[in-house]
């Protein structure tokens, strides 16, 4: 997998909330033209890009904030059983101050963090514009 791609409202403040999981800002773009509509199936837009590495360097997270065409839909406060994209998961060292750091943010936790047997901690967090993502923690690698 190259990348997974979500769609917000702010640029800026979805990198800040990014960078302060762990990734870096690889890049920022802008996107238009032809081609672009031809690849999406949107016709004529204009999209701001921000791609974010994690810290591996294996996997990235595409921010996108079109500008033209405007956006028809908005899925960022359905539950976590909704059919479509759910969330994305991020490995962490260290779960406790991973949720302090986001919550500083101002995310939320959806439940709370549970442990799953010997082997991780886990929980689910609403993000910056409601993203919803997951963070997991090996039992015994802090």
């Amino acid at each position: 997998m190259d990348n997974i791609g979500i769609v917000v409202e702010s640029l800026d403040d979805a990198v800040s909330f990014f960078t302060e999981l762990g990734l870096k800002l690889e890049g920022r773009a802008t996107i238009e033209g032809e081609w672009a509509g031809r690849v999406t199936g949107l016709g004529s837009q204009h999209v701001e890009v921000a791609m974010m590495v994690t810290p591996d360097g294996h996997s990235r997270l595409e921010l996108s904030r079109f500008l033209t065409p405007p956006v028809k839909s908005d899925h960022r406060t359905a539950p976590v059983n909704a059919l479509g994209y759910l969330r994305a998961m991020f490995t962490v060292k260290d779960i406790d101050d991973t949720v302090a750091r986001l919550s500083a943010h101002g995310a939320q936790l959806v439940g709370e963090v549970v442990q799953y047997e010997n082997s991780y901690r886990l929980c689910y967090m609403r993000g910056t514009e409601g993203i919803l993502i997951g963070l997991a923690e090996e039992i015994g690698h802090k």
